[in-house]
């Protein structure tokens, strides 16, 4: 009796440990909170995140540093991909539309990378007004994009007419496709990779909260779901 308990719980620990190593290494599950991927992500669509794609890295303490222990790539042009915010603990998803190199520009709205238009069928925008540009030197434009300044400096401006400037090595640019309802790399400035998480795979489940989830908590309420949608189980992200 006791030899088979100790075969159980030493068969617990191996499933368990297994389990946190694919999740360390290789996938991820993630919930949409807000709505700044919409309509491609809605608030509510749990995704498994392929967190081999980008590379695992193993962080040098006190250091932006990374320690390579698999190898991986840098995102293409139109990737969604998750991350964790540059100033918080938190994952957020985004979709990578200019890598190192790159010079972005919005002009009224419209996305354009090394000065030309990008077709851009997945963007939604709910707010017909558009924000002004504001003239500012370039260089300190571009400065202090790549110091998360630029919003203090100009504010909601930043949204509909953006830039130019010039993503720096090792960065990507990131907006959401729900482009007057997100704060991404026009508001707080480029993500290096080393904050990279992963690549959604796909959809494994959703369900309509009704609303933004503000913390974990609003998700876990199951009696709060106003519905679980069904037909978006099994989407490619």
């Amino acid at each position: 009796m006791k030899e088979k308990i100790k075969r159980e719980i030493v068969t617990w620990i191996i499933v368990i440990a297994v389990v946190l190593v694919l999740r360390a290494f290789f996938v991820q599950a993630y919930v949409i909170p807000t709505p700044s991927m919409e309509k491609t992500l809605l608030v509510g669509d749990a995704l498994l995140v392929n967190r081999f794609i980008y590379g695992v890295k193993i962080p040098v303490p006190f250091s932006v540093h990374q320690i390579p222990l698999i190898p991986g790539r840098l995102p293409r042009h139109g990737e969604i991909v998750v991350f964790q915010y540059p100033f918080e603990k938190r994952d957020f998803v985004k979709r990578c539309v200019a890598i190192e190199g790159d010079t972005v520009q919005v002009i009224n709205k419209v996305l354009y990378i090394n000065g030309e238009k990008i077709a851009e069928s997945y963007t939604r925008h709910g707010d017909y007004n558009v924000y002004k540009p504001v003239n500012l030197d370039r260089k300190l434009y571009q400065r202090a994009w790549e110091q998360a300044e630029l919003y203090d400096i100009l504010g909601r401006y930043v949204r509909d007419n953006f830039g130019p400037v010039v993503v720096p090595e090792d960065y990507i640019f990131v907006m959401g496709d729900n482009r007057d309802n997100s704060m991404d790399s026009r508001f707080w400035g480029p993500l290096h990779k080393k904050n990279l998480k992963g690549k959604p795979l796909f959809i494994y489940f959703s369900f309509d909260l009704g609303r933004e989830a503000q913390s974990l908590l609003d998700i876990l309420k199951v009696w709060q779901w106003k519905s679980i949608r069904l037909m978006r189980i099994g989407r490619v992200a």
